[in-house]
């Protein structure tokens, strides 16, 4: 759930945009008077279309209520579409700069480097789930492919990865390409999945989080879940009984910039119950996971960042500015990254 920068020198091998530089735009000049940012050299900046509703001449003789007019539902922070075009644009410079995994690191001693603090993050979930040897595992929101690949060659497993981001399933199908590994990736919507199989593990890593409806998809996925399977995943969450101040200064800038919902770690227990699972390990992995938003934050100090973000439109800079925003839910214990591993029972049953 990480966005990265377009550094000078740097250009993708996959996906969208080779970017040249450009004069720099008003657009982008109000951008950095407004986070008072040092002059940056920019790219042109695309101007978003401004949609305005408007109001024809009211029919006569009409009742007073025919004047109120229909409640309009407000726009969630997690559309699909939204989410959909942010990694098909961002996942490309994510890959060049963090490698593989588009996810939080775990630091165990704290002097780790960011890879090792990812790798250990897969490891110690994975543990916790006791992968064994050939396991038949689903992936569900696989990013660009990291953890499948690496659970198909740590473990032997095989693996199939889904997201909907047309260009996290191309890089991830060229990653593996290049090895020689029981990996396997689809685009499907995780709120709409389809396999003929069970899996023995599903798989879920910061994902789930930018669903709509996380009870029916809990419910959805366990028909896909062996008997005696695990579901194994990470989210993020916020601190239970959140009041409304605090959600409203640490909890809605991060919805916002994020394209998320974030809910207590008790409400995702409820979820697995109801669905016919057993918790069998639940944690609060924040403290060890803090340190991303060190490193997320001295990335977008890099102000070629900023530009990169401006070209593609407003929402872009608002997630930029989500990373201070993750960084004080951190801080402040009001976001809350937690883990848990679900077991099916032995007598379960699925519809797969």
């Amino acid at each position: 759930m990480f966005v990265v920068m377009l550094m000078d020198g740097l250009r993708p091998s996959h996906g969208k945009g080779v970017y040249t530089q450009g004069e720099r735009s008003s657009s982008v000049e109000r951008f950095e008077m407004q986070l008072q940012l040092p002059p940056a050299r920019t790219l042109p900046v695309l101007d978003n279309a401004n949609w305005r509703g408007r109001i024809g001449p009211l029919p006569e003789n009409i009742y007073p209520e025919a004047l109120v007019q229909p409640s309009v539902a407000k726009p969630r922070a997690n559309e699909k579409h939204k989410i959909i075009e942010h990694y098909d644009v961002v996942s490309p410079y994510y890959h060049s700069l963090w490698g593989e995994h588009i996810h939080h690191g775990y630091w165990v001693r704290g002097d780790e480097s960011k890879e090792t603090a990812q790798i250990q993050l897969i490891e110690h979930l994975a543990q916790l789930a006791n992968i064994k040897t050939g396991l038949r595992i689903l992936d569900i929101g696989c990013g660009f492919g990291g953890s499948s690949l690496y659970l198909a060659k740590k473990y032997g497993a095989s693996t199939t990865g889904i997201t909907i981001s047309p260009v996290q399933v191309q890089m991830a199908k060229e990653a593996a390409a290049k090895t020689n590994l029981d990996a396997s990736f689809l685009l499907m919507d995780a709120e709409d999945m389809q396999f003929a199989q069970p899996f023995d593990l599903l798989w879920s890593v910061e994902s789930i989080s930018h669903y709509h409806d996380p009870r029916t998809f809990f419910t959805s996925a366990v028909k896909f879940l062996k008997p005696g399977g695990c579901f194994a995943l990470t989210d993020w969450f916020q601190k239970e009984n959140l009041s409304p101040a605090d959600k409203k200064k640490f909890i809605e800038p991060i919805e916002k910039g994020m394209m998320v919902e974030l809910r207590g770690m008790n409400e995702y227990s409820d979820f697995l119950v109801s669905s016919g699972l057993q918790v069998v390990h639940r944690q609060d992995l924040t403290l060890n996971c803090a340190k991303s938003w060190d490193i997320g934050l001295d990335i977008i100090k890099d102000k070629t960042f900023w530009s990169l973000a401006a070209k593609h439109g407003a929402e872009f800079v608002t997630n930029l500015k989500a990373f201070h925003a993750m960084r004080a839910g951190f801080a402040s214990g009001n976001f809350v990254y937690g883990l848990f591993v679900a077991k099916m029972p032995e007598n379960g049953t699925n519809h797969a």
